[in-house]
């Protein structure tokens, strides 16, 4: 426990994180760029509320500024902002991680390579993530996965079992079930698919997913969803991996069941009152980072040469929501299926 450990981008899941590792007993350091939260935390630590555990714990908090005053020096980085954040952030932390340090993306989307590009591959490590959290007052989260209900898989970069992959393993085992993959590019497609299926319909349409899928043919348009997700990652050479705890056995079925037991799944551990993060995003006034989830799929299709209208569909809306020319509302179904039809005959 003596490795210094920051988190930082701390919104619901880093917070979650680092209140976790703290109250594991870790050297933990917050870094967080939204001043009244990092404030809160100063002053009252972080309260985070789960179903079966109200933690409240005092925590060591920084503003970005305070950094070059500190001059820390940290073993481990927990990366946990937001993907259009991911760049930027790896940037500003590169200083203080040790030469022999490790940074830990836990986010959303597709980002070690970024990473590798920054501060080397030697030093990344990738780690599939499936926390829901939700934060709106400073200081305070509402966690929806408790801790035995959260997955986790933390993977190096070529696949190998290592020293640093189990270490990192027992680290995060104390704010999830925590596996080690040798495939953490297939294991972070597959979560991207599932979030393409979930993340970006539910939050254009700006409901919850029970009150999503009560709409006549949504559970089918997050099937066409994923179906391009798929395609488009097995094209590109990932190898799909089961997620969220499944065995192989569960994602040997058809694709459709395939993916609609990857879709409960999630929903079962996130439970009933948990809003996607694009929503949470949203109420906030902030942009969604969909661009990253949906609009990644496009992207990569796009390079491959394969259609996905659906994806296509999804990113365009959520790219006119970030501009402010929509609203999030539950309308946007019938616009989803309108777009998709576009470019299928486009």
């Amino acid at each position: 426990m003596n490795k210094k450990i920051a988190v930082v981008g701390t919104g619901a899941i880093g917070s979650s994180v680092g209140a976790d590792l703290t109250d594991a007993g870790y050297d933990v350091t917050i870094v967080d760029q939204w001043p009244q939260h990092v404030e809160a935390m100063k002053s009252s630590g972080l309260h985070i509320e789960m179903t079966d555990l109200d933690l409240k714990i005092p925590v060591t908090a920084y503003h970005l500024c305070e950094m070059a005053s500190v001059k820390p020096a940290f073993d481990i980085v927990f990366l946990t902002s937001k993907s259009y954040d991911t760049r930027w952030l790896a940037e500003f932390i590169k200083p203080y991680l040790k030469e022999d340090g490790t940074l830990v993306s836990l986010q959303n989307s597709m980002n070690d390579d970024d990473h590798a590009s920054i501060i080397g591959k030697e030093r990344t490590v990738g780690c599939v993530i499936e926390l829901s959290a939700e934060i709106f007052t400073p200081g305070k989260v509402q966690r929806n996965t408790t801790r035995s209900g959260t997955w986790f898989a933390v993977g190096e970069l070529d696949g190998q079992i290592t020293e640093r992959a189990k270490e990192l393993q027992k680290i995060l085992s104390n704010v999830a079930v925590t596996d080690i993959t040798e495939n953490i590019y297939g294991a972070r497609w597959t979560k991207l698919t599932v979030n393409s299926m979930t993340m970006g319909p539910f939050g254009v349409l700006g409901l919850r997913a029970a009150e999503a899928l009560q709409l006549p043919g949504m559970l089918d348009l997050n099937v066409e969803i994923g179906k391009e997700c798929l395609e488009i990652g097995t094209q590109a050479g990932y190898q799909i991996e089961p997620v969220f705890g499944l065995s192989e056995d569960d994602f040997a079925g058809p694709i459709d069941q395939v993916l609609k037991t990857a879709m409960k799944t999630l929903q079962n551990h996130t439970g009933p009152k948990s809003r996607t993060a694009p929503i949470q995003d949203h109420i906030k006034n902030r942009k969604n980072e969909l661009e990253y989830i949906n609009g990644l799929v496009s992207k990569k299709a796009k390079e491959l040469g394969i259609p996905s209208p659906y994806n296509d569909a999804v990113a365009e809306i959520a790219r006119r929501i970030n501009r402010g020319e929509l609203e999030m509302d539950a309308s946007h179904y019938e616009l989803i299926i309108e777009l998709a039809k576009k470019k299928k005959s486009s």
